[in-house]
Order: C-alpha cells, then sequence, then structure tokens
C-alpha cells in the first residue's frame, strides 16, 4: 500500500508537468506556425489546466472505469470551486471585474443543469459524449469571435490568456517539449489510475469515490497554484478566471470522452448527489461574485464557507463507504 501511494504522488507529479510542457510545446509551435496569440490563448493556453483531467479520464475509460472518470470530472468542478476559491479568497478577497467572467459564470450553471440532465437516467451513451463535445466547440467559437469583435481590447482575463503564451521558442525546442508532454502525460496517468484502483480496493473505496476525492483533488492542484499566485500578483480575473474556464472546459472536453471511449451505467449517486453538489456550489459562486449589493467581491468570510463546505462534502463521501 506504501508503494501505491508513492506511485499515486509520482504519477500526480508527473502528470501535472508533462502537462505544463505539453501545453507550453504546443503554444509555441501554434505561435511560430502563424497562429494567432489570441485563438492559442484562448484554447491551447486555456486548456491546459485541464490537461490533466483529461488524461486521467482518458486512462480511465480505457480500463473500463467510467465512473472514476465521471468522477474525477465532477469532483473537480466542486473541488475548484469548494477548495480552490475557497482558500484563494482566504488569501485575498477577489474582486470580479472581467466581462468575459460575467458572461462565463451564468454558463457554467446551465451546462451544470445539461449534466445533471444527462447523467438523470445513469447512463453515459455515446450520443450524449458527442453532444456534449460538439458544445464545446460551439463554446470555443463562440469566445474567440465574441473577443475579436469587442471593443473591449483590455479585458484582463483574455489579456493574461494572451500574455501566457511563450514568445521566441525555437520551432525545435517547441517540438521537444510537445513530444515530452505527449509521452509521458498517459504514462503517468496509467500508472496513476493504476494506483488509485489499488488504493481504493485496499479501503472499499468505489471507482466514483476515488475519482471524486484523492484524484480530483490532485488533477485540481494546477488550478490552487494558478489561482493563488494570481491574487498575490493582484490579478483577480486570472485566479477566477482558471477556475471557470476549467469548469467548462471539464464538463464540455473533458467529460465526453469517457462516454465516447466507454459508454457505460454511471453509478446513480452521480445524479442523486454529486452533480447537486456541483450545481450548488455553482450557484453559490454566482451568488457571491455576482453580488446584487453592487460589491463583486468574494470575500474571506465567504472563501471560509466555501471551505467548510467543501470538507463537509469529503466528510459526507467518506461517512457512506461501506
Amino acid at each position: 500500500m506504501v508503494t501505491s501511494f508513492v506511485i499515486l504522488i509520482l504519477g500526480f507529479t508527473a502528470l501535472v508537468w508533462s502537462a505544463d510542457r505539453f501545453v507550453y510545446g504546443a503554444a509555441a509551435l501554434a505561435k511560430n506556425v502563424g497562429v494567432s496569440t489570441l485563438i492559442i490563448g484562448l484554447t491551447v493556453v486555456a486548456m491546459g489546466s485541464s490537461a490533466p483531467e483529461m488524461m486521467v479520464s482518458v486512462s480511465a475509460a480505457l480500463a473500463n472505469k467510467t465512473d472514476t472518470a465521471v468522477g474525477n470530472v465532477i469532483g473537480s468542478n466542486i473541488t475548484n470551486i469548494l477548495l480552490v476559491l475557497g482558500v484563494t479568497a482566504l488569501f485575498r478577497p477577489l474582486n470580479v471585474s472581467s466581462g468575459t467572467l460575467k458572461r462565463e459564470i451564468p454558463l457554467v450553471l446551465i451546462i451544470s443543469f445539461v449534466t445533471w440532465y444527462i447523467f438523470s437516467d445513469n447512463y453515459f451513451s455515446l450520443t450524449e459524449g458527442i453532444a456534449l463535445l460538439i458544445g464545446f466547440v460551439v463554446f470555443i467559437s463562440g469566445l474567440i469571435i465574441v473577443s475579436l469583435r469587442s471593443k473591449n481590447k483590455n479585458d484582463p482575463l483574455v489579456v493574461e490568456a494572451c500574455d501566457d503564451v511563450p514568445n521566441n521558442v525555437s520551432t525545435k525546442k517547441a517540438l521537444f517539449w510537445l513530444v515530452i508532454g505527449i509521452v509521458l502525460l498517459p504514462v503517468s496517468s496509467y500508472f496513476l489510475i493504476g494506483s488509485a484502483v489499488d488504493i481504493a480496493k485496499y479501503f472499499g473505496l468505489s471507482d466514483l469515490v476515488i475519482g471524486l476525492t484523492i484524484i480530483a483533488i490532485g488533477t485540481s492542484l494546477p488550478e490552487l497554484a494558478a489561482s493563488i499566485a494570481g491574487v498575490l500578483k493582484n490579478e483577480d480575473d486570472l485566479a477566477l478566471g482558471n477556475i471557470i474556464g476549467s469548469n467548462i472546459f471539464n464538463i464540455l472536453a473533458v467529460l465526453p470522452l469517457a462516454g465516447i471511449i466507454n459508454p457505460s451505467m454511471i453509478d446513480p449517486s452521480v445524479a442523486s448527489r454529486d452533480i447537486l453538489i456541483m450545481i450548488g456550489a455553482t450557484i453559490a459562486l454566482i451568488v457571491m461574485s455576482l453580488n446584487f449589493r453592487g460589491s463583486q467581491r468574494i470575500n474571506r468570510v465567504e472563501g471560509g464557507l466555501l471551505l467548510v463546505a467543501f470538507l463537509s462534502y469529503q466528510g459526507y463521501i467518506f461517512s457512506q463507504v461501506g
């Protein structure tokens, strides 16, 4: 069991690092072949924080562990709001000013309800996976079009995404890191899933629970690091944007992979418990960030409440084991 935990930690470390290298190489290569900085920033760079969830979901689905893949996505979204946003707000209250965020926050709620409807019959089909993926293409296309047509060229979220696109990187170096990422991502996710399954069996955890807890927290570490770094640099919209963007990408780009690769029955708890928690957390985020009293900020008290809610949710899940 000690070996499994060591492999799990090493797997998470390699997964996060290789995802970062993959995005760096892909973005630099796209820049070198003439793709616009805006498009790279809103696609390749924006998807970077969801790359760990994507590889874990693919590996889990291929291993016939669709519940783990689904739990990873739903659990990551819950973790992003309750844990990542909660801890970030405790560091410093977050002001919400980006027009992009104000458009995307309500969208998170809409697609969360769509997700609940999809899983309400406790089955994830190929058709539903493809439908979500089409929704992702529509979302990305719309985001790019709106950003190109917008008169406000200084939206902090868009500017920051573009600033993260690497410059002056040779094509040879970009290809090197791209290949490193392509090789290490599936390898690290394979060992991560294998060790997580061993741990789940040892403690009597279901495939769903291991995805909702250990794996979800681990794959949300990039969002936690990026969000804390954002508020420490007074880039509040970047911190919140990482969470919002990741949640949208998780549902529309990562979740469909499980249904497409391995359509199957899903644990009923997903629709009756976990997605409802995700919806509740999203509503709390909307109320806090789009404060109708006009302050439009998430303060430390609200951050503390989110963190308490996360700990309560995790405690409740483990209390149901066995």
